[in-house]
């Protein structure tokens, strides 16, 4: 095991798989995609279908983790919005206040929904630098735990267990497709991969590739705030957490556009698969490495599309009763 890996380490992935049991669903691995003009059986790319988790993506995993491991009762974070649905999820039931900080730009359908789920939001001006920016001075100013989306030992480890699912299901995996916005995802798929000899590549948007530009700096980059279409993947820099871990056991990293991102979302959706533009960058990065041969697996990551959203958030109020708002 690598020094970058010492802190954390698969044994983390382990106990977080077992403590979140109950509270996330083991999704399946779907069949097989051929890439367009390609043989059918010559490239066995699997999708990893967090699209289907609870709470929409694979943030639930991470969320679970460190809202049971931590016991607080009021918590603070930054989000883009799948890691706040998430906690406002996972906060009802159990009678923990959730802040959820929004930057500029974040979708509307997903802040509507951490409300009725019970969350509290604050929205900032800027970017994913300014949200995180807020969020830990409202911890600061109120005691509560900050648990970020990404930037957290617990939160990588909750992560990772979707990395630990495809490797127990499907050992023969050669190479792993993982989008990367904040890194959580990423380097717990790292983490569950360490010791086994399958590649991990991470996949980020044209404009916001903060790891690809951080690993060739050899330091943490900070890019500016990006407009992509993959609203999860705005992040600006590498956590503390998740950079020292890419760094030391990522095998690669792939930037693609907007409209490489639509084309696998419309892909996707031809298949059945109802995936938001983040949770199909994974997928359009495995279309652009294009590799002959090989079992391959790439991890649709969200499914909260803007009628996924409408309907949770129906969903929701009815559960609630008349006058919920």
């Amino acid at each position: 095991m690598t020094a970058a890996l010492a802190t954390l380490g698969p044994a983390d992935v382990d106990a977080a798989a077992e403590r979140i049991t109950g509270q996330v669903r083991h999704t399946p691995l779907l069949p097989g995609l051929p890439a367009p003009g390609r043989r059918r059986n010559g490239w066995g790319l699997l999708l990893k279908a967090e699209h289907l988790q609870h709470s929409g993506s694979f943030k639930m995993r991470g969320a679970a983790n460190a809202v049971l491991a931590l016991g607080a009762r009021e918590i603070v974070t930054g989000s883009s919005g799948n890691h706040g649905i998430a906690l406002a999820r996972l906060a009802a039931p159990l009678g923990i206040r959730v802040t959820v900080v929004l930057a500029g730009g974040a979708s509307p359908a997903k802040t509507a929904l951490i409300r009725a789920l019970g969350g509290h939001t604050v929205s900032v001006p800027g970017g994913a630098a300014d949200r995180d920016c807020r969020a830990r001075e409202l911890a600061q100013e109120t005691g509560a735990v900050l648990v970020p989306s990404s930037d957290h030992e617990l939160v990588v480890a909750g992560q990772g267990t979707v990395g630990r699912e495809i490797l127990a299901e499907a050992p023969d995996t050669e190479t792993v497709y993982v989008p990367a916005g904040g890194g959580g995802l990423l380097a717990g798929v790292c983490l569950a991969a360490d010791g086994h000899p399958v590649r991990v590549v991470g996949v980020e948007p044209v404009g916001t590739d903060r790891y690809a530009r951080s690993l060739a700096a050899g330091r943490p980059v900070r890019v500016p705030p990006g407009d992509t279409v993959a609203d999860g993947l705005r992040g600006q820099q590498p956590g503390a957490v998740p950079y020292p871990i890419i760094r030391d056991r990522v095998d690669g990293l792939i930037t693609v556009s907007d409209s490489e991102i639509l084309a696998a979302v419309a892909l996707l959706r031809r298949r059945g698969v109802e995936a938001e533009p983040s949770g199909a960058v994974a997928l359009a990065g495995a279309l652009r490495a294009g590799r002959d041969g090989g079992r391959a697996v790439a991890i649709v990551s969200g499914g909260n599309t803007t009628a996924a959203l409408e309907a949770a958030l129906t969903a929701c109020r009815r559960s609630v009763g008349p006058g919920a708002s």
